[in-house]
């Protein structure tokens, strides 16, 4: 009897023994799984495999690919980077120069920007490359309509910085979910000055990108890096109030911060910050000079002065593209 009741409680041990094994296995084999599941995706997205809805087919013409407005001044060593660089990006229809200089572009110059353009695009795709030749030195040179623009996006970027094709696709993706909105990678915020807050009075405060990243709260994103409308171009030259820009051709800055106010009266809503890693190839600009943030300010206040309101809105949402990304 007593044998009995020992074989049972081994058998008992046994089998708890052997669930708990089972159990152990089953944690293990789902955990490969999923691992296998993780890496399969990834190798998916690596090799570019896609569904027919996720290709430029299935958009119109005129969103089927971007135009890149570089502005460059006296800078040819970063024109020519940044003109190689891009020509690779799929996405890419044509290259506009804004030219401000008070000499042309030299035939080298432009010998040399049309041999990178064809010897770098991918899929003997033809892109153009054309120059705006601009006669005053003006920072709204940058906004000039072009007539001749094929597809609807804009990329407005600087010289001195260059971002990944990925990245720059990504963002093209996200402007064409919202093709009205400003979609960028440098984002920036005002805010109330409550320090000289009198009865209806109200001013403002820029604040760059460190408060952008403490509060995760913006309601700019910078045209040095930025997907907007090429409708833009005409609303800024013409419709805009024309006191934005010569404030803009005097002090020589905020520009930038004129085509946000430009936009978000228009439509009402904030931008869209997009994630991106940016390589910078030039020296620092004006933002690096002293009294920068103070001049800003000015801006803003300037500029809601003109539109008799303040139009910027703020957002937290930020676009991250999680394909190429474990921590969004």
């Amino acid at each position: 009897m007593r044998d009995r009741r020992t074989v049972m409680q081994r058998l008992r041990v046994g089998a708890k023994s052997t669930i708990g094994s089972v159990k152990i296995k089953l944690l293990l084999c789902s955990c490969i799984a999923f691992t296998v599941f993780v890496l399969v995706s990834r190798a998916a997205d690596s090799m570019r495999w896609s569904r027919p809805n996720d290709t430029l087919d299935s958009y119109p013409v005129s969103r089927r690919g971007y135009n890149i407005v570089i502005n460059t001044w006296k800078r040819n060593d970063l024109l020519k980077r940044s003109v190689s660089h891009y020509a690779s990006c799929s996405g890419l229809d044509s290259i506009h120069i804004v030219w401000s200089e008070p000499d042309p572009p030299s035939e080298s110059l432009i010998k040399f920007l049309h041999h990178a353009l064809h010897s770098n695009s991918r899929d003997d795709k033809k892109a153009e490359l054309k120059f705006d030749i601009n006669q005053e030195d003006s920072l709204n040179n940058r906004f000039k309509e072009i007539k001749d623009l094929k597809t609807d996006a804009v990329f407005s970027i600087d010289d001195d910085i260059i971002f990944p094709c990925s990245s720059v696709e990504f963002a093209f993706n996200v402007w064409r979910s919202a093709p009205d909105t400003m979609v960028g990678f440098v984002p920036r915020m005002h805010w109330i000055d409550q320090s000289v807050q009198k009865g209806n009075t109200v001013s403002y405060v820029y604040v760059g990108w460190w408060s952008v990243w403490w509060t995760g709260t913006y309601s700019m994103v910078l045209s040095k890096a930025s997907f907007f409308h090429k409708k833009y171009f005409s609303l800024y030259t013409n419709e805009m109030p024309a006191s934005i820009r010569e404030f803009t051709t005097k002090y020589r800055n905020c520009e930038d911060i004129a085509m946000s106010f430009l936009v978000a009266n228009a439509t009402g809503s904030p931008p869209i910050w997009v994630k991106g890693k940016i390589f910078e190839i030039g020296s620092t600009g004006i933002s690096s000079l002293g009294g920068h943030t103070e001049k800003r300010s000015q801006c803003v206040n300037r500029f809601a002065m003109e539109y008799g309101r303040m139009p910027l809105v703020s957002t937290s949402m930020k676009a991250v593209d999680s394909r190429s990304s474990w921590f969004w």
